[in-house]
Order: structure tokens, then C-alpha cells, then sequence
């Protein structure tokens, strides 16, 4: 029996011997029940919307109080012409525009029937569906302020006549292609290479390439070459797969859409070589770019579900993570079809992180073996 305590006793030595192993280890179970009790929900809420009220009557004003009144929606914008519509969706300010035709309020009155124009970005399909039956719900349900004597059964009639852009038959391939792009790059291309250094201390031979003439600048990028270049032929498969087999087709330019897929690339190269310059275990290695990338990749991303039905906390979070970047520049540029100007801000953050992570593995990048 004392024999086998020792046995147990040298195996807790073994692993408290790793502090960021073990803190990893109890920390991951906290982190995944947050991120599946908060990012997991169906329910739409603080979703942006846009009004155009060229009726100005009581009833349109009614409904549009209605609208922003509870949690689902927040009026963004007040638009002032019928031009300023596809603006603001092509920009991503707003994912629904609520139109109010002059006459709105007097058809109501005159005939007990109405039509308000929504006009939805269908280019995330499930966020599109969710929004949409909640604003008809909430539209058809303020006919009941307009009662004439008090009689339910007299209730004017307003029906949301329904558009639906980019995506208009709601295909689920439209959102699916960018953001399982997204991930499979970034868990490649992070797994990959966080433990390209790692490896070299396990098996010994890090002294040699600190010997070499090569600079560490040089080591680092001559790594992540051939993973960038094994990640072009997976961007090519994607994107030829998606077009010829899933239907989906590239609406905007090209050469932009593959530019962003590059440097979403050498962001996630630049995150896996950071994380080899940390750890000291390919083990390590693998738990941080696979378990702790992967749920935020996956849940906080907009991948599957929207990050403006988050807490505000695990939205925040939510800005830090190149995926989401990626697959919102990614669904402007390949879904939407849009000029490439409204996917700069994208580029921008992805170009960012990029500079910043790649100057942190330059930063610890170990020069001499301990």
C-alpha cells in the first residue's frame, strides 16, 4: 500500500510539476459552462435595426416604439430616403430596415389593412429567420393599439411584407462556408505551428538552429512557410468545394476575398508561433490552440450564433478573436458581394493583429536555451 502511494504521489509531482498545465486544466471547465451558458442562445436580442418613416403618422410611431421598446431590437439609425437602405446594410450597421410608405396610417384607417416593408442582410440566415419572425411577431401584435370601439375583432390588420438580400432563399451554406473557413484555418494553422518550436526543444535540436547563421526573425518565418502555404491549398479547396458543390457563389471580388484569407492566415501562424515561444510542451501546445482556441472560435466567432445576442462581457471578448474578424470580412466580401471599402475596418483590426502578434513571438523568442 505505501508503495502504491508513492505511485499516486509521484504522478500529482508530475503534473503540478507544469503550473500552466494544471491552471489550464481547471480553468477549461469554467470557461466552456460560461461560454454554453451565455453564447449558446437562440433568442435575438440588441439586434440593430434602421427605420424609414416617410408616413409619420400615430401608427407607424406606435409600432416603431413597439420595435425598440424591448430587448430584441435597438434602433440605429433613422433613415431619411429610400437610397440610404442598401447603404447602411452593405456597411453592417443594421441587419433589418423597418420602411413605413406615406399613406401607411391612412390605409390603416380607411381600409383596416396596412403593409410595413422589412427588408433583412439574409446573408447569416439563422440570424435573419430569428429576427424576422420576432419583428412580424412584434408588427402584427401592435395592431391591437389600434382597436376601433374596443372590438378585438375589428383590429386593423398590419402585414410586414418581407425582402430578403443576398441570401433570399435562406440557404444555411451562405453562413456555413465563411465561418467553418474561418476555423478550420485558424485551428490549422494555430495547432500546427505552436508546436513547430516546441518540438525542436523536446527532441534537442533548437541548439542547432540557434547555432545556425539564420536569425531568429528568419527561424520564425522560415516555420511558417510551409504552413502557409499547405493553408493556400485548403483556402482553394474551400472556396472550389463551396462554389461547385455547395451552390455557393463568390458575389464580390475575388482578389480581395483571397487577400483577407491570407492575412487571416499569417494571423493565425503568428498566434500558433506565439503560443511555441511560451510553453515548453508540445502537450501545452496543443491544449491552448486546440481547447482554448476552438470553443471561442466557435461560440464567440458570429460562426454560428450572433455575437449581438451575447452578454456584453463575451462581446467584448468576442472583438479579440481574429475569427470573427475574418468571417465578417469574409461574409461582405463573398456573400454580400460589396466594394471592398466597406470590409476595411476588417482588414484593418486583421492587419493589426497580425503586427502585434508577430511582434510578441519576436519579443519571446528565446535566444539561448535555459
Amino acid at each position: 500500500m505505501k508503495q502504491f502511494g508513492a505511485f499516486v504521489k509521484k504522478e500529482f509531482f508530475h503534473i503540478l510539476r507544469d503550473p500552466r498545465t494544471v491552471m489550464l486544466l481547471l480553468i477549461m471547465p469554467v470557461i466552456q459552462i460560461i461560454l454554453f451558458g451565455f453564447a449558446l442562445t437562440n433568442e435575438v436580442k440588441n439586434v440593430n435595426i434602421a427605420v424609414f418613416n416617410s408616413d409619420l403618422s400615430i401608427e407607424s410611431r406606435i409600432i416603431t416604439e413597439r420595435l425598440s421598446a424591448g430587448e430584441s431590437f435597438q434602433i440605429k439609425k433613422y433613415l431619411h430616403s429610400h437610397t440610404e437602405i442598401p447603404e447602411v446594410i452593405e456597411k453592417g450597421e443594421v441587419k433589418l430596415v423597418i420602411v413605413f410608405n406615406k399613406g401607411f396610417g391612412s390605409d390603416l384607417r380607411h381600409t383596416g389593412k396596412a403593409s410595413v416593408n422589412v427588408i433583412a442582410d439574409a446573408s447569416e440566415p439563422n440570424l435573419a429567420q430569428s429576427a424576422l419572425m420576432y419583428a412580424t411577431n412584434i408588427i402584427r401584435a401592435s395592431s391591437q393599439e389600434f382597436l376601433k370601439g374596443g372590438e378585438v375583432s375589428s383590429a386593423p390588420r398590419v402585414e410586414p411584407s418581407l425582402r430578403l438580400l443576398y441570401n433570399p432563399q435562406l440557404k444555411s451554406a451562405y453562413n456555413f462556408v465563411p465561418g467553418v473557413m474561418g476555423m478550420i484555418l485558424m485551428l490549422i494553422c494555430a495547432m500546427m505551428t505552436s508546436i513547430s518550436i516546441v518540438r525542436e526543444k523536446e527532441t534537442g535540436t533548437m541548439e542547432l538552429l540557434l547555432a545556425s547563421p539564420v536569425k531568429p526573425f528568419g527561424i520564425i518565418i522560415a516555420k511558417t512557410i510551409p504552413y502557409f502555404v499547405i493553408s493556400v491549398i485548403n483556402i482553394a479547396t474551400i472556396l472550389v468545394l463551396s462554389i461547385y458543390l455547395l451552390n455557393v457563389p463568390i458575389s464580390g471580388s475575388l482578389f480581395w476575398l483571397l487577400f483577407i484569407s491570407f492575412l487571416f492566415v499569417l494571423v493565425s501562424l503568428s498566434v500558433g508561433m506565439l503560443i511555441s515561444t511560451l510553453v515548453d510542451s508540445q502537450v501545452a501546445a496543443m491544449l491552448i490552440s486546440g481547447m482554448v482556441f476552438m470553443m471561442p472560435v466557435i461560440l464567440l466567432s458570429g460562426m454560428i450564433y450572433p455575437v449581438e445576442n451575447m452578454p456584453k462581457i463575451l462581446q467584448v471578448i468576442a472583438q479579440i478573436i481574429p475569427a470573427k474578424w475574418f468571417i465578417a470580412g469574409a461574409r461582405k466580401l463573398m456573400i454580400q458581394g460589396v466594394d471592398v471599402v466597406y470590409a476595411l475596418r476588417e482588414i484593418a483590426v486583421l492587419t493589426f493583429m497580425l503586427i502585434l502578434f508577430f511582434g510578441l513571438t519576436i519579443k519571446n523568442f528565446k535566444y539561448r536555451l535555459d
